[in-house]
């Protein structure tokens, strides 16, 4: 059995459990799994695998299963859902599991106690009007039949919503977003300070790198004007709509920078090059810090860069990755520090 690592892969193993078991038995017909991935003899062949992320796509797809970044399909026997760690997200997919259901389908749905678990019972039970449950792997599993005459009809349709692109307003900012996202209901503290930090006059071919809705994006279109063309990269395909949307309210109009947002894996590297790279890196695996992830992140910058270009990067200030910034580029600067976030300057990227 593969090594668990965060409460994700307790979630996957929990299903594997629960299937193996006998805890409940797959109806005949198709069966769609909700934010899928390999591991723990999951998925079987034939199954129809939905995952957002890219990596995790890319792993589903590398394995041979049929994955898609959104639902595509209806009337399904059988919706498993590995559940997100936002509970926004996880009702939301869960809303998307049952509207994907033919009557009588079966819905299991598995998440970390820590991520959520403890509630998804009783959340399954209040949409589907009962719900059987079990426990293993520091998991919940629960399971239950669609009976459209038991629907919580109201529910349902709260939590549907819940996956919508909406508009929220934070710190005098109005934007697209969407719930599960990263920082989805407010402004990062993180990335706030380096959007005061980054110069008016960066210009040229500018990356994005992990743009998410687009928060760094949307301030250097107000506040460089140089900006020729502008790559979003973000490997959650759920960012990318609100990003659009909220970079066609920055535009305003104007028509001399050209917009791309791309479903990518930074760590995969980055098509460039680039005169400027902006980041905010991930680094969490679960609840673990990851600083691999922001280091990786450097390295597909740095060798994205044209001979001239420079990085622009925040990150929190004990994350370790001025070692990996030293040996990608010839001068580093740290050019402001607050409320336990850096801002770093790098240019002259070593070839």
């Amino acid at each position: 059995m593969a090594m668990r690592t965060a409460d994700d892969d307790d979630a996957l193993a929990a299903l594997a459990w629960a299937l193996e078991t006998g805890a409940f038995a797959l109806p005949e017909g198709e069966v769609l799994f909700l934010n899928a991935r390999p591991g723990h003899a999951l998925p079987r062949p034939g199954w129809r695998c939905v995952q957002p992320l890219r990596p995790a796509f890319e792993a589903l797809a590398a394995a041979g299963f049929d994955a898609t970044p959104e639902i595509a399909v209806a009337r399904c026997a059988t919706a498993l859902l590995r559940a997100p760690r936002s509970r926004e997200a996880t009702r939301a997919q869960l809303a998307q599991a049952v509207d994907a259901l033919a009557p009588g389908g079966l819905i299991a749905a598995a998440a970390g106690n820590s991520a959520g678990g403890r509630g998804l019972q009783g959340d399954l039970a209040a949409l589907l009007g009962e719900a059987q449950g079990g426990s293993k792997h520091r998991c919940r599993v629960a399971w239950a039949r669609k009976d459209p005459t038991r629907i919580n009809a109201g529910l349902l349709a709260q939590w549907r919503a819940l996956g919508e692109v909406r508009q929220v307003v934070h710190g005098g900012l109005c934007f697209w977003t969407r719930p599960g996202l990263f920082a989805w209901d407010r402004v990062d503290a993180a990335s706030a300070l380096l959007a005061e930090h980054l110069p008016v006059g960066l210009a040229g071919r500018v990356a994005d790198a992990g743009a998410g809705w687009g928060y760094l994006s949307m301030a250097l279109l107000r506040r460089c004007p140089g900006i020729a063309t502008l790559d979003l990269f973000e490997a959650d395909a759920r960012a990318l709509e609100p990003a659009r949307r909220n970079l066609e309210d920055a535009l305003a109009g104007r028509t001399d920078v050209a917009i791309r947002a791309h479903w990518h894996d930074v760590t995969a590297g980055l098509p460039g090059p680039f005169d400027a790279v902006v980041m905010n890196p991930p680094f969490h695996v679960g609840r673990a810090d990851d600083p691999a992830l922001g280091r990786a992140f450097i390295a597909s910058a740095a060798a994205a860069l044209a001979p001239g270009g420079a990085l622009w990067l925040v990150a929190n200030r004990h994350l370790p990755y001025e070692a990996e910034l030293e040996a990608r580029f010839g001068t580093v600067r740290r050019i402001a520090e607050r409320d336990g976030f850096k801002v770093i300057h790098a240019k002259e990227p070593r070839r």
